[in-house]
């Protein structure tokens, strides 16, 4: 009779276990380990057609970690990308979609340069500086003027919020004339700009529209907001209540 049970000797035991030290690297270790074993075993197998169903069986474990976009097709592609290179391209299996390389994957994109590597008027932005390059293009005219204008007090408006500073019209049509390389000029013109008081009042109103409806409700029966994530104590008054 065959023992249920056969005890094993804890010196053989431990001639298999695995360290971490020993084992391979993982290329992509979301998957985990036993996974990657799958692959490194579908890649060993001779017949390709038993070759095929392992590497479609593999894919199917893969999505079932996102069941909710495995049968998207563009996710379908990533899986089939992301299992030749856990395989370091070894596997040679029919797949639906281009078969990625190692040139590709490894290919580098190129260095993006910035708009702009140190403005001198950082607080009026890239978007005026666009704005004076598209208004330096139109011929003169109701339309430029009308343009020029609005960059003015859009320039204006920016100098207030970030300097926390009053600013006369004179100092933003020196930056207009410095910012469009002297080609708008409005220094000597007679053109007034709207006031700091208007400009200061809209951009209190588009800062109150970023409120919450219940920070706006506390904010004006003169609660603050509570530091310590608690709620605010409001004390009751029982005075009318009966007793």
């Amino acid at each position: 009779m065959v023992p249920k049970y056969i005890k094993e000797n804890a010196n053989d035991t431990v001639q298999y276990l695995e360290y971490n030290a020993e084992r391979s690297h993982l290329i992509i270790p979301e998957y985990g380990r036993h996974l990657q074993k799958l692959i490194d075993q579908a890649t060993l197998i001779a017949d390709r057609d038993e070759r095929n169903k392992a590497a479609r069986y593999i894919i199917q474990v893969m999505g079932s970690l996102n069941p909710h976009l495995r049968d998207v097709p563009d996710f379908q592609h990533k899986l089939w990308d992301q299992i030749f290179i856990m395989s370091d391209f070894k596997l040679d299996v029919d797949s639906p979609y281009p078969i990625p390389t190692r040139d590709v994957i490894n290919l580098k994109p190129e260095r993006l340069a910035y708009p702009q590597k140190n403005p001198k008027y950082r607080f009026y932005g890239n978007n005026i500086k666009y704005m004076i390059e598209v208004a330096n293009k139109w011929e003169d005219g109701d339309m430029k003027s009308g343009l020029v204008k609005v960059i003015a007090n859009h320039m204006k408006k920016s100098y207030l919020s970030w300097n926390k500073d009053t600013v006369t019209d004179a100092v933003i049509f020196e930056h207009l004339f410095e910012l469009s390389d002297g080609k708008i000029n409005l220094i000597q013109s007679q053109e007034e700009l709207s006031t700091t008081n208007d400009l200061i009042r809209t951009n209190k109103k588009v800062s109150n529209k970023t409120l919450m409806p219940q920070q706006k409700n506390l904010k004006i029966q003169g609660f603050k907001k509570p530091q310590n994530g608690k709620k605010p104590f409001i004390k009751k008054n029982n005075n009318n209540n009966p007793k």
